[in-house]
């Protein structure tokens, strides 16, 4: 009953001419078709376009395709007479690294590593170890103590009793201390520590699989530190380095301290003999990319100030020697998405029957480095954020993963119902009228440890307060490989989701009230 009294007031939000509107939005969405999606798929997607690393040639190939098919479409550009939102990028490859204790000299790489988001280059100071670096009302390893301009050693995971259960959660479920490392690494920071040292299990087995993450430059948006925080400098070795290095400084044995934490539960806390000292050799490069914008104005003069915003990012991961990570689906099928939204909409317009709010369909680069061309757009809007409705975002959703492997007809969506339920029920009506799809919202919940919301564009958006949606189709055994190529992507389905996305966008863009936020967003 309550999805059809919210059909009802989605369709009255449209205005008297709702039927009229929904006709019209039927006739557009139908120009979205399989046949040139993959038309447009087979062309980004492939080899001449060399997986389209951020800054690259194959990212500017295909900054170039976009913006010439907007052209053609009869946009007009609105970037100083472009098509393109430069901005500037820079890399920092690490040639090498050490890490000493004493007598003991690891090497970047072979016997630890980090992730870039710091720019000290030698790391020196006290040492001391503070058990698992937890900090919880009932338990933490912070109590009391002082790590202030140290280097703490932290123990992975997080204590457990003799039973196996976690003390902090009192089960055998672990807390986010355990799933994300990032907790420890910003309390550490909190508390004023200068480094974490920590362990990685399996450290030969998982640097082989990071191995192109740690050879390639980390890439970051190029603006003065000041506009950006830094990140404390957090290390992994294996845990055979780690115990080594304890022992060095005269903390006792490593498996001896985990048993006393586990008999007793309670911190241990040790200040080491030594001093550890960490140096970070890098070279850098700066450069630029483009986000590659198609404005189409609004023609109601009252609301074209108003901006629905649809995104997905056209960059991927590039090439190596022997293969070309293609990208067809990690966002192919998201970026030929948005051109075939952006024909239906420019259709309408030239028609006389444009959305009555402007739509900005932006094909954003920098995803795969950290979400920054999105970043840079919200920091450096070409509209307002403040008349900026809502963003729909596509990322991945060509295929199917496992969890629907007999059902093709699904996708989830992530955010729609944490700033607006205006957003949530239009979007639930839109698909039980038109595409009929499953919605599925498992990545909707805040405890989905795989952080999805996160990671993607439409966060920039939705941290400043704007609706989102993120769809998405799930990952697949191709993500990230050289195998995610077009002739892989389902393109019915692909065109269904797409269509779902235009019937969305038509109708915020065609409502009378601006959808409201009324929700507050319950994610950090």
């Amino acid at each position: 009953m309550r999805k059809f009294i919210v059909m009802a007031l989605v369709l009255l939000a449209m205005g008297t001419n709702a039927q009229e509107r929904d006709s019209l939005a039927v006739k557009y969405a139908e120009t979205i078709t399989a046949e040139e999606l993959k038309d447009h798929l087979m062309i980004l997607a492939s080899d001449e376009y060399e997986g389209r690393e951020t800054g690259e040639k194959g990212q500017k190939m295909a900054a170039e395709y976009i913006a010439n098919y907007f052209k053609s479409l009869g946009v007009e550009p609105v970037v100083n007479g472009s098509y393109f939102q430069e901005f500037p990028l820079k890399t920092e490859r690490t040639d090498k690294g050490s890490l000493m204790m004493g007598d003991i000299n690891l090497s970047f790489y072979k016997d630890f590593y980090f992730f870039s988001g710091f720019s000290a280059q030698e790391i020196k100071g006290e040492a001391v170890f503070a058990g698992y670096g937890v900090n919880t009302d009932n338990y933490s390893d912070y109590k009391d103590i002082d790590v202030k301009g140290k280097i703490v050693f932290v123990l992975p995971g997080e204590p457990k009793d003799s039973e196996g259960n976690s003390i902090i959660t009192g089960n055998d479920n672990v807390s986010e201390w355990t799933s994300d490392w990032r907790m420890k690494r910003d309390y550490a920071m909190e508390m004023g520590a200068k480094a974490l040292i920590t362990y990685r299990p399996g450290y030969d087995q998982y640097i082989g699989r990071i191995k192109y993450w740690l050879e390639n430059p980390g890439m970051s948006l190029d603006m003065d530190r000041e506009e950006r925080t830094e990140v404390l400098p957090m290390f992994f070795t294996s845990e055979e380095h780690f115990a080594e290095l304890i022992a060095n400084g005269k903390g006792g044995k490593l498996a001896k301290i985990q048993k006393k934490i586990r008999k007793k539960g309670v911190s241990i806390y040790k200040e080491l003999s030594k001093e550890v000292s960490i140096s970070v050799q890098r070279e850098q490069r700066k450069f630029t990319s483009e986000n590659v914008l198609c404005y189409i104005p609004g023609s109601d003069p009252e609301l074209a100030d108003e901006v629905v915003v649809v995104t997905s990012h056209y960059d991927h991961v590039g090439m190596n020697d022997t293969d070309v990570f293609n990208g067809a689906d990690d966002d192919g099928s998201g970026t030929v998405s948005l051109l075939e939204i952006a024909q239906a909409f420019m259709q309408s317009k030239n028609d006389g029957n444009g959305p009555r709010r402007s739509v900005l369909v932006m094909t954003v680069s920098g995803e795969e480095k950290g979400l920054l061309g999105s970043e840079w757009y919200s920091e450096n809007p070409v509209f307002p954020l403040e008349n900026t409705v809502c963003d729909l975002n596509v990322d991945m959703i060509g295929r199917v993963d496992e969890a629907h492997a007999d059902n093709e007809n699904y996708i989830y969506l992530i955010g729609s119902d944490k700033l607006s339920t205006q957003l949530h029920d239009a979007s639930e009506v839109m698909n039980s009228t038109y595409t009929k799809l499953e919605l599925d919202y498992t990545y909707n919940d805040p405890d989905d440890p795989n952080r999805f919301y996160y990671r993607s564009d439409h966060y920039n958006f939705a941290k400043h307060g704007i609706p989102v949606i993120f769809y998405f189709s799930g990952v697949h055994e191709d993500y990230h490989q050289p195998t995610d190529t077009p002739d892989k992507i389902m393109y019915e389905k692909t065109a269904t989701i797409a269509k779902l996305i235009f019937h969305t966008a038509w109708e915020v863009a065609n409502r009378d009230q601006r959808l409201v936020v009324d929700v507050q967003n319950d994610f950090e």
